[in-house]
C-alpha cells in the first residue's frame, strides 16, 4: 500500500470511527428496549388470555416476516403522511426495536416455556411467593437456557443495522459510503469499515463463546426445594 493510500485512511478513520460509535448507540438502543419488549411479548405469547396471545402472535408473525429495511422506510418515509415525522435515528432505533422485538420475544418466549412445570408447582407448594418462584427457579434456568441465542441475535442486529444508511443515519456504513463517494477507492473506505464492523462483531462473539463455555462448566441449575421456611 503506497503513502496516498494510507493517507486516505488516516483521513477518513475519524470520521468512520464516529460512524461506529454511531452503530454501537443505535444497536445497543434497540436491543436494551427490544429486550423490554420482547419479554412483554413473550409473557403475553404464555398468557391463559386467548385475545393476549392472538395480539401477541400477530406481532411476532408480522414483524419476523417482514423485512428490516421495509420497516426502515416506512418509519421514516411514509410515517410522516400521518402525522409524526422521526429523525432519522429515531426511526431507525424504532425499526430496529419493532423487528428485533419480534425475535427477542421467541428466544425468551422458549426460555420460559422450557422451565418444567413441577418445578414451579412444587415450589408453590412449599410456599414460595411469585417473585421468590421467579427469581430463585424460573430465571435461573431461563437465562441459561436464552443467552447464547440472544447474544447471537445481537450480533445479527449489528450486522443488520448497517441498512439504516438508507435512512440517513450516520452510522458506520453511511460514513464509509460518504468516504468511497468522495474517494472512489473501496479498498481503502470500506476495506477499514468492514474491519471496525468485525471488531465489534468479534467483542460479541467471544462474550457468546464466553458465556457459553461457563454455562456448559455448569451442571443444568437445579431447584432444592425442601419443607425448611423459605426465606425472601
Amino acid at each position: 500500500m503506497n503513502g496516498t493510500n494510507l493517507d486516505i485512511i488516516g483521513d477518513y478513520l475519524p470520521y468512520l470511527i464516529s460512524g461506529a460509535g454511531v452503530t454501537i448507540r443505535i444497536v445497543g438502543t434497540s436491543i436494551i428496549l427490544s429486550t423490554i419488549l420482547g419479554y412483554l411479548v413473550a409473557l403475553a405469547r404464555l398468557s391463559r388470555i386467548r385475545v393476549l396471545r392472538a395480539v401477541a402472535a400477530t406481532y411476532v408473525w408480522v414483524f419476523r416476516g417482514m423485512p428490516l429495511i421495509l420497516s426502515l422506510f416506512f418509519f421514516y418515509y411514509a410515517l410522516p403522511q400521518f402525522g409524526p415525522r422521526l429523525s432519522a435515528f429515531t426511526a431507525g432505533v424504532v425499526a430496529m426495536t419493532l423487528n428485533s422485538t419480534s425475535f427477542f420475544s421467541e428466544i425468551i418466549r422458549s426460555g420460559l416455556a422450557a422451565v418444567p412445570k413441577g418445578q414451579v408447582e412444587a415450589a408453590y407448594s412449599v410456599g414460595m411467593s411469585p417473585w421468590q418462584v421467579a427469581r430463585r427457579v424460573i430465571y435461573p434456568q431461563t437465562l441459561r437456557l436464552m443467552l447464547p441465542p440472544y447474544i447471537n441475535n445481537c450480533v445479527i442486529m449489528l450486522k443488520e443495522s448497517a441498512q439504516v444508511a438508507v435512512i440517513t443515519v450516520p452510522d458506520l456504513m453511511f460514513q464509509a459510503q460518504k468516504a468511497y463517494n468522495a474517494t472512489y477507492r473501496p479498498l481503502e473506505t470500506l476495506g477499514v469499515a468492514g474491519v471496525l464492523y468485525l471488531a465489534i462483531t468479534s467483542a460479541l462473539m467471544l462474550l457468546q463463546l464466553i458465556v457459553e463455555k461457563r454455562m456448559s462448566e455448569r451442571k443444568a441449575p437445579t431447584v432444592a426445594i425442601s419443607e425448611e421456611k423459605v426465606d425472601a
